[in-house]
């Protein structure tokens, strides 16, 4: 385990190749499970304020879920994340060519909104569990993620490297070089 200013950063996050692979995986941590990405409390509001933007590239059945449920839902734990579609999908999920893709990052790429994802989504398969004073970063491993594994592998892509844009997202610059250092030192 690492320890990085308030963070602990289970080891699987330097030593497991991983590279997402849409191609074979078709986005269905989008559209398996049983809740929604875990949403901040300030990312509803984030969401709320732009929904407007966002609505053109959901699809209209998720429109229709949006307005029945709104954003965010709690789930079986209590724990808030984003709405569903039949208890499934994502509300923000739309495809193309049979890939799950996430509405809110569509409208974000179209500089129609400055807020990318969720951190959830776009930190995903790292999950963080926040403590009182540190956060702990954990790989949650997930077999429809097989194809990220294998492609990780051909790419020799860790997943802290394959991940640097929303680590950097959530924790900075310098955080994340430490991080780096950190893993550097302890290398075999």
């Amino acid at each position: 385990m690492l320890n990085i200013g308030n963070t602990l950063i289970s080891d699987d996050i330097k030593d497991i190749c991983f590279s997402c692979d849409l191609k074979q995986c078709k986005g269905a941590c989008c559209v398996e499970g049983d809740a929604g990405a875990p949403l901040l409390e300030e990312e509803i509001s984030i969401l709320e304020d732009v929904i407007e933007e966002i609505k053109p590239y959901m699809r209209p059945e998720c429109i229709g879920a949006l307005n029945t449920q709104g954003v965010f839902d709690y789930d079986a734990e209590g724990h808030i994340g984003t709405s569903l579609l039949n208890n499934r999908d994502c509300i923000f999920v739309y495809f193309e060519n049979d890939i799950a893709l996430c509405a809110i990052e569509k409208a974000y790429f179209d500089k129609k909104i400055s807020f990318q994802k969720p951190i959830s989504c776009h930190l995903y398969p790292i999950r963080i569990t926040q403590f009182y004073d540190f956060d702990a970063l954990n790989y949650h491993e997930w077999d429809i993620c097989k194809p990220a594994l294998e492609n990780g592998k051909q790419l020799n892509e860790a997943l802290y490297k394959f991940l640097k844009e929303p680590l950097i997202r959530q924790y900075g610059r310098e955080w994340y070089a430490d991080l780096i250092k950190e893993i550097e030192k302890n290398k075999p």
